[in-house]
């Protein structure tokens, strides 16, 4: 079937089997609106219509049937060759690299997507220190990486996942821990975390702030535990999970920051673009692929 991919095809096999989105979403550990999109896309691509609303769910159209009693066919297949291929190649390994933050996100919600698809590949994960921002993909330590913007993407391609407000943290007894939101302006003077010499200087301008010069820190914990004891302040994702005694207030005047999948530009490997794929159908709420 000429533009139909395997992919598409146990999509639709696992919406027929449920007879509802939600629960192949489920199924599948991924999100609604990209299945639903898929589907969408296939049934443009083969003319036709698969699937018909009902109270309940979905049914399968006339169309949909007899593409559904193919479909076991040719997946049967695929994996039968698929798996023959895998045996003559060995082995194969895939490095993630991850920020602390977004090593949770690669437990939770992409492993067993991609364990789904390679059963047969050895995946490490490296977890870097807030000093590279690139998470092991700018001196080669890692095939592809789960990481924040902004920092200097050169030689890197990257895809937008979703976009996290930011905050300062404060400690709960602070005049400004009460507040919806704070500005820049009002935290001059205050004794701000350091990165590590040598940081990427896009990362570090916008994860710290302009003030009296406080510790270095390496890690997330560093960084809160210098705000729990000192009162240091430090830039975190409005969503960054802090110990008691701390708090993160939203700034009003810094962007956003996008969690990315990154890799090296013109990598020819299939299981980074298959994990970039993976990354964008589970946790992606923005733009697709973007080059950097």
């Amino acid at each position: 079937m000429p533009g139909v991919d395997l992919r598409q095809l146990r999509y639709f096999v696992a919406v027929a089997e449920e007879r509802h989105v939600g629960r192949a979403a489920a199924r599948l550990h991924m999100t609604q609106p990209p299945l639903s999109r898929a589907i969408r896309q296939l049934e443009d691509e083969l003319g036709v219509v698969l699937f018909e609303r009902t109270p309940r769910g979905v049914d399968l159209a006339p169309a949909g049937a007899v593409l559904y009693a193919e479909a076991g066919t040719l997946l049967g297949a695929a994996d039968r060759i698929r798996g023959r291929v895998r045996d003559a190649a060995g082995t194969a390994t895939l490095t993630v690299g991850t920020l602390a933050d977004t090593a949770e996100q690669v437990g939770a919600h992409l492993v067993p997507q991609f364990r789904a698809r390679f059963p047969h590949v050895r995946v490490t994960v490296h977890e870097t220190d807030l000093g590279d921002p690139t998470a092991g993909l700018r001196n080669g330590a890692v095939d592809v990486a789960l990481t924040r913007t902004p920092f200097d993407a050169t030689g890197l391609s990257a895809r937008a996942l979703h976009a996290v407000p930011v905050g300062v943290v404060l400690r709960t007894d602070d005049p400004l821990a009460g507040r919806a939101t704070v500005s820049t302006a009002e935290l001059r003077g205050r004794p701000w975390v350091r990165l590590p010499e040598g940081t990427d200087p896009v990362w570090a301008a916008f994860w710290t702030g302009e003030g009296d010069p406080g510790p270095v820190v390496r890690t997330i914990q560093e960084c809160l535990q210098a705000a729990l004891w000192n009162g240091t302040a430090a830039v975190a994702p409005a969503g960054q999970p802090v110990p008691h005694g701390l708090t993160v207030v939203p700034l009003d005047d810094r962007p956003r920051s996008t969690v990315v999948v990154a890799w090296a530009k013109g990598t020819r490997s299939p299981l980074v673009r298959a994990f970039a794929q993976i990354a964008g159908d589970t946790l992606g709420h923005g733009p697709g692929p973007q080059q950097a």
